[in-house]
């Protein structure tokens, strides 16, 4: 009964065709390509072997055909890796950080809040961090109102973004 079972599996799965086998290697080959498109600090965060590290380090120095031929080699090397974690990871670095967007736009209310008179957020701010300069920030909030009345640039309201930046890294 045994025999029969392995029988019927042998039947469902079918080799692959040579035009799939070809598909597969020119997915590996771009997945490759992108590899080498990271910058050498984001390819620190992927999860590969020493050998294909050392083939896409070469990668960047080539030029037209001998490029062509390192990602082939590339792509040659490819399905011995953990191609899930290897896209996983390429994945997250091509995403911006949801985390540091959520921080970019409350540290933009704030400074809008801010330059719109909210003296109760000044207080919490005040509160919040340690080091919270207030006098410094409400000169920045000053300057920024008169370079709008005078339609300058917006250097202090651009300070003042910087300051409540640094302030919220700390």
């Amino acid at each position: 009964m045994e025999h029969q079972d392995s029988d019927e599996q042998d039947v469902g799965e079918q080799p692959k065709s040579k035009s799939q086998i070809k598909r597969e290697m020119h997915e590996l080959q771009a997945l490759g390509k992108q590899l080498v498109e990271l910058s050498p600090r984001q390819l620190v965060d992927i999860p590969i072997s020493d050998k294909l590290r050392d083939a896409i380090i070469a990668a960047r120095s080539f030029k037209h055909g001998a490029i062509r031929r390192q990602l082939q080699y590339i792509g040659s090397l490819m399905p011995k890796e953990d191609e899930t974690s290897i896209r996983t990871m390429l994945h997250k670095l091509q995403q911006p950080h949801k985390g540091e967007v959520k921080v970019f736009h409350e540290v933009e209310q704030w400074r809008d809040e801010l330059l719109h008179g909210d003296q109760a957020l000044l207080d919490e701010l005040t509160n919040r961090f340690i080091n919270f300069d207030r006098q410094h920030v409400r000169q920045l909030i000053r300057n920024a109102k008169k370079e709008q009345e005078k339609n300058k640039p917006p250097k202090s309201a651009r300070l003042l973004f910087k300051y409540l930046t640094e302030m919220q890294s700390i």
